[in-house]
């Protein structure tokens, strides 16, 4: 009973500082007494420990770290992601949208899924890289963009979009030329921002300090996010008695089943979730777009003329100009790169893993990921909220994340089902991104040591995190979310524009060899090095492809 009770007070510890407010929704809407008086205890008990300075003290340090730490360094993020994304455009000419056909085509070529003792595949570590971008972001982070930068912030959303997908083309290309052979088993790669500094610019040290910020960052904080996020999702819709605990562990059960299998696994499950979840959402989005059909062209409009003249109710303080247009600039950075990923260095750790006799292919591939994540799935998602007539009436009404489109949908001939079939897609989004965020940190953690009691400590860990957070979310790790993912677009930006040049090389090599006919290019690090650049540290392309495939000759490309 002391054990009851002590765990009791925990959660009331860390609900309080997060769910006053869904508290007295709760008490106001539900029809069960005994839901109501549970609400009503876990109020009083919230006032109880805010009065005893617990709760105020979280609740000063969150806003302490929103306000100070995080916006500004978000400035400092923006001149790295964005300045250095419009460089990267200019020097590939704006391959992300030029060389699309080409990325699409080597998306689907060849072999789909490999064997048990085969290297990851092209389109396997396109479907792991796009899980990780398509999770909660795409529901919830498109309405809180909305809420809180008006619609304008999806047309900056859309700009980054592109600005990011070149970003992304540069850091998975890299990922690929400095990839390595994993001792244990030679058959599979493993490569990431750790492994192009390290290999690339020599330089240990920093190689180090970006894998551990990378295994915090998304083997918990980004993991405990999402797995919070669903667990509210299912909490809202389904309500009966001790529910969180139930999902919680559920929820860690298929987690401890998909990730104690490794990444082969993670390729399988992500090659018939991904693609299937994101058709479903864009299919129901849609219909209920088309159902609204008159409010297209109004969606657009607001889209486009916010960005440049924000609504009245849009925020103008903590903004990156001083006022809302400033806002809404900001929030459609932070919004899309939380969405898309690109430039923060955490694709790059899945792109390494395929096996491709050309690093730009994967380049190409991973780019496109990030326009499918915005262009497609996230517009989808504001397109829904902003041909509601009453959209208006639900900002104003305080609707925001996932609620918003909650409401939205409940308008439609889903009715109250909305708030379920929102949850179940949440919950899925958020799962896919699960399986991405857990590749991405084993990833790291076999850079920093080879001992195999490490990778299932983390295992261990990440498993732990699903369920704590899908019990006890705290409203703190969203905002060191928000930091530790500025602070990799940083470091991961200045990696990737100091290595720069192998990628340009690499992407001229490429295309040229396609100018010349050659239906599957191939790579050799020679190419590099007639460039005058260091190649010690490229370990699997010196072959003129990756070491798995024959030794044919390979084409002679001219300078």
């Amino acid at each position: 009973m002391l054990c009851s009770a002590s765990f009791s007070v925990i959660r009331l510890i860390f609900f309080s500082s997060i769910r006053n407010r869904d508290c007295d929704k709760q008490i106001k809407v539900s029809k069960n007494p005994k839901n109501v008086i549970k609400y009503q205890t876990i109020l009083r008990s919230s006032y109880l420990f805010q009065g005893c300075g617990i709760i105020g003290a979280l609740d000063n340090v969150d806003s302490w770290i929103n306000s100070v730490i995080d916006n500004n360094l978000w400035y400092v993020s923006f001149v790295f992601l964005i300045g250095l994304g419009i460089y990267f455009t200019y020097k590939l000419r704006l391959a992300q949208l030029t060389k699309l056909p080409e990325a699409m085509h080597v998306t689907f070529e060849g072999k789909k899924v490999s064997k048990k003792n085969e290297a990851v595949t092209s389109f396997e570590a396109f479907c792991i890289g796009l899980g990780a971008r398509v999770g909660v972001g795409n529901i919830a982070g498109v309405a809180a963009a909305i809420a809180v930068g008006g619609p304008g912030a999806v047309f900056w959303m859309w700009i980054f979009a592109i600005i990011g997908a070149a970003s992304a083309f540069m850091e998975c290309t890299l990922a690929q030329i400095f990839k390595e052979r994993e001792k244990d088993n030679p058959s599979f790669f493993v490569g990431g921002p750790a492994f192009y500094i390290k290999n690339g610019l020599k330089n240990h040290k920093f190689a180090v300090f970006l894998a551990v910020l990378t295994v915090i960052t998304y083997g918990i904080g980004f993991v405990g996010q999402q797995a919070g996020n669903s667990a509210d999702a299912f909490v809202n819709a389904f309500d009966f008695e001790h529910n969180d605990i139930v999902f919680g562990i559920i929820l860690t059960a298929i987690a401890a089943a998909i990730f104690l299998g490794g990444i082969k696994r993670i390729a399988k499950a992500s090659y018939y979730v991904v693609p299937a979840m994101a058709i479903c959402w864009l299919v129901l989005c849609l219909i209920l777009v088309l159902i609204n059909y008159d409010q297209i062209w109004n969606a657009i409009t607001l889209i486009v003329g916010d960005a440049f003249d924000p609504a009245d109710w849009v925020s103008t303080t903590d903004s990156l100009f001083g006022g809302a247009l400033g806002m809404v600039i900001l929030t459609g950075l932070r919004r899309g790169v939380f969405s898309n990923e690109a430039g923060i260095g955490s694709v790059p750790n899945v792109a390494s893993t395929a096996n491709v006799k050309h690093p730009v292919k994967q380049g190409l591939i991973q780019s496109m990921g990030v326009l499918i994540d915005t262009l497609v799935v996230c517009s989808a998602t504001a397109f829904v909220i902003l041909t509601y007539s009453d959209f208006d009436v639900l900002i104003q009404a305080g609707s925001t994340k996932a609620a918003l489109v909650q409401d939205v949908m409940g308008e439609s001939f889903l009715d109250d089902a909305a708030k379920y079939v929102v949850s179940i897609f949440l919950v899925v989004f958020a799962f896919s991104s699960l399986i991405g965020y857990y590749s991405i940190s084993e990833n790291n953690v076999k850079f920093l040591t080879d001992n195999k009691m490490y990778t299932r400590a983390l295992q261990a860990l990440i498993i732990a995190v699903v369920f704590f957070s899908s019990v006890v979310p705290i409203n703190l790790v969203y905002d060191l979310c928000d930091v530790f993912m500025a602070c990799m677009g940083i470091f991961n930006m200045i990696a990737v524009a100091m290595l720069a040049k192998y990628a340009f090389i690499a992407f001229r090599d490429y295309f040229r060899q396609k100018e010349a006919g050659v239906a599957q290019p191939e790579f050799c690090s020679d190419t590099l090095k007639d460039a005058g650049l260091d190649t010690s540290g490229i370990t699997v392309w010196d072959k003129g492809m990756a070491a798995s495939y024959s030794d044919d000759e390979r084409p002679v490309v001219e300078d």
